[in-house]
């Protein structure tokens, strides 16, 4: 079961960053982009976010805390909580800022693509986007280097006399 859990969860990791990778790449591709083009790729972020990247880290995070819970010694270990933390504080900001502001850059170059969106309601989703989109791969990253590292910050129990 820990094998499975592990593969599922690297798998998944794998495509959280990938997703995340794509998003950046397409956000970089298409700033010089006419509005219909650039409508259709905030639709493809769309479909990345949706299909893979909410997924992708949904699998992480489950398989995460299921590992906690069949490989007790992860119970003891303080970068195993810490990587939990971290795992729900990502959930958290991938779900509500990057997925929000993509569907908001999506709706705004939709509209301006038929001539009635403001540009400049657009130009502000997207620095907060990358914005986001920062935080998140840091969080990714430290999520990575913590299952790679696993630095030791056990608890330590002291008996304390009667």
């Amino acid at each position: 079961m820990r094998r499975v859990l592990k593969f599922l969860h690297t798998l998944a990791s794998c495509g959280l960053v990938g997703a995340l990778l794509v998003y950046v790449l397409i956000l970089v591709s298409m700033r010089e982009a006419t509005p219909e083009i650039y409508a259709a790729a905030r639709s493809t972020i769309g479909d990345v976010c949706n299909y893979l990247l909410l997924p992708s880290l949904a699998v992480a995070l489950i398989t995460g805390l299921l590992a906690m819970a069949v490989h007790r010694a992860f119970l003891d270990t303080r970068w195993a909580w810490l990587k939990a933390l971290l795992g729900l504080s990502m959930f958290e900001a991938t779900f509500a800022i990057v997925q929000s502001k993509a569907t908001t850059a999506a709706a705004e170059a939709a509209k301006i693509a038929l001539g009635t969106g403001d540009r400049i309601a657009l130009a502000e989703a997207i620095a907060n986007e990358w914005w986001s989109l920062g935080a998140v791969l840091a969080l990714s990253m430290a999520q990575i280097a913590l299952g790679v590292w696993r630095p030791r910050m056990a608890f330590r129990w002291v008996d304390v006399p009667s």
